[in-house]
């Protein structure tokens, strides 16, 4: 339900479940029930489009500082399998959601997302209008918001949205020391920028040995290790905040083989001398279809992104190899003459379809070749 915040205000009623607001930027206000962390809490809301993988979505490090909206209406129904889970904690500031199952039923559930939300103190909205929340995103864009009690004085809601964004979102999700994992054949530099665990399986599975870097590494101490090649994982946030992380991807271009995913293409765009710009709502959800421009070829991919690269901002040696059909926005590029590849969506899925783990193997003959 969305109304005016005074009223909302005014018509406190007492209950067994705590009520809770979403207040957005553009003062619309929606009505739910609280799960788990109480008092406030501010980030940029976007929303997913998958039918599954919520506890994938919810552990995701390129969430960070986000408040996620799900648009599928019933969410938690399979429980949880911890082995799924994308980082040692989510770092999600918040989950809004319109259903939250409580019975859940799956042969391999581990327990309920409920208790996950109160074990890792995540504010969640339930019990809202989750389809009112995502159209207004889709007309208006992603903005600011904030979880609150119902009984917060709207002079104190009007004083959280003049808290600026975080804009050091790497910082906050990179590993803090160097690891290792894997004892494959081809040793690969990771520049750890917010690196899904799914994304360090399957380069473990395509028969890889990894030496994982804190995001602000110095490209001279990446490369004094000798790696067959180096990965540019995803991340959180607009890859303009990082100019040191992409001053240090420059130095690399050219030395090694190196594939990039999500951050880690918008990272070697901006390398390369190309612009990146915020896209209205984002691209998130597990059903977006990418075209291989060489191929000719159409992926249902997973997605989770909010910049992307301006195609018409690179320079003349790169070759653009996939696009999105929702909007025709760039997906990926490879540069021959660098041995660079790279691409925007999730390949290694986590949620979503399996078909695109091709680039991985492709990532291993680079390497082999080179």
């Amino acid at each position: 339900m969305v109304t005016s915040l005074s009223k909302l205000l005014d018509n406190t009623s007492a209950g067994s479940r705590p009520k809770a607001l979403l207040v957005l930027e553009d003062g619309s206000v929606y009505e739910g029930f609280s799960c788990a962390a109480e008092g406030e809490v501010f980030g940029e809301v976007c929303f997913n489009t998958s039918l599954e993988g919520y506890l994938e979505i919810i552990s995701d490090p390129s969430y960070a500082g986000q408040i996620i909206t799900m648009t599928y209406p019933l969410i938690g129904n399979y429980g949880l399998f911890h082995e799924i889970e994308q980082a040692d904690r989510p770092y999600a500031a918040g989950f809004i959601v319109s259903e939250l199952c409580e019975e859940p039923s799956n042969w391999q559930n581990e327990g309920k997302l409920s208790t996950f939300i109160m074990t890792h103190h995540i504010p969640c909205l339930y019990g809202v209008d989750t389809r009112a929340i995502t159209r207004a995103i889709r007309s208006q864009g992603v903005m600011k918001g904030v979880i609150v009690p119902e009984t917060m004085e709207e002079s104190a809601i009007k004083e959280l949205f003049d808290t600026p964004l975080e804009t050091q979102l790497v910082r906050r999700v990179t590993t803090r020391e160097i690891k290792h994992m894997g004892d494959g054949r081809f040793h690969v530099a990771v520049m750890d920028y917010g690196a899904k665990a799914n994304i360090l399986r399957e380069l473990v599975n395509s028969d890889c040995r990894l030496t994982i870097f804190p995001a602000e590494t110095k490209a001279e101490e990446v490369l004094a290790v000798n790696p067959d090649g180096i990965f540019l994982s995803n991340g959180p946030g607009d890859p303009k905040d990082v100019p040191y992380i992409v001053e240090e991807v420059k130095k690399m271009i050219g030395k090694k083989p190196i594939f990039g995913i999500c951050l880690g293409l918008q990272m070697l765009g901006l390398a390369l001398g190309g612009k990146s710009r915020k896209l209205t709502f984002g691209h998130r959800g597990a059903n977006h279809p990418v075209k291989d421009i060489r191929t000719g070829r159409v992926y249902i991919t997973s997605q989770n992104h909010g910049y992307v690269i301006d195609e018409a901002s690179l320079p003349d040696d790169v070759v653009i190899t996939h696009r999105n059909l929702h909007d025709n926005t760039l997906e990926g590029f490879e540069v021959p003459s660098k041995k660079i590849m790279c691409v925007q969506y999730h390949p290694e899925a986590s949620p979503g379809p399996t078909d695109n783990l091709y680039l991985f193997t492709q990532f291993v003959k680079m390497m082999e070749e080179n």
